[in-house]
């Protein structure tokens, strides 16, 4: 009975019966695939999502594994500035393939293919874009531009200083 669900669960054929003809083959599928795109909310803008366009090739010879995915999910609240803040998750990801002889070995119940896990982490982060205003800018220029004028003048005034005590050893 089991080996009967799993094959219907996993490929969708009923390879349990004994006159049952063999749509493979004698040879097992190849379980490579693309992940077009995985979302988890609304996209994080300063980021990019690890889960789009990613594929996994089973290149054991046999083409059956299992393509382990582990993905961590993070709170974000995202917050621009004059925008409305929003709620958002970052995603990390780590992925892992289990081949069929480490599954046989630790006589695993798991099917090759596509294992997709995700676990949130307890931890929120608030990402807040924010300028200063005009007036800290102001300032910051006028002590930038006094500042050169000031060392400027002290440059200047030790140049001449210094031609004109040349020029007084000279005579």
């Amino acid at each position: 009975a089991w080996r009967r669900a799993t094959s219907l669960l996993s490929f969708g054929v009923d390879l349990s019966a004994k006159d049952a003809p063999d749509p493979f083959h004698g040879r097992l599928p190849n379980v490579t695939h693309l992940l077009h795109d995985v979302t988890f909310g609304a996209p994080f803008p300063p980021g990019d999502n690890p889960l789009r366009d990613t594929h996994h090739v089973m290149d054991n010879g046999s083409g059956v594994a299992l393509a382990n995915v582990a993905v961590k999910l993070v709170p974000t609240t995202y917050k621009q500035t004059f925008r409305t803040a929003l709620e958002t998750y970052q995603a990390s990801v780590s992925r892992h393939i289990v081949q069929p002889e480490t599954l046989a070995a630790q006589r695993s119940t798991l099917l090759p293919g596509l294992l997709i896990t995700y676990d949130f982490t307890p931890l929120a982060v608030r990402h807040l874009e924010s300028r200063e205003n005009w007036f800290v800018f102001l300032s910051s220029l006028v002590g930038i531009v006094g500042g050169v004028f000031v060392t400027l003048g002290l440059v200047m005034g030790c140049l001449v200083d210094s031609v004109q005590a040349v020029a007084k050893k000279m005579d």
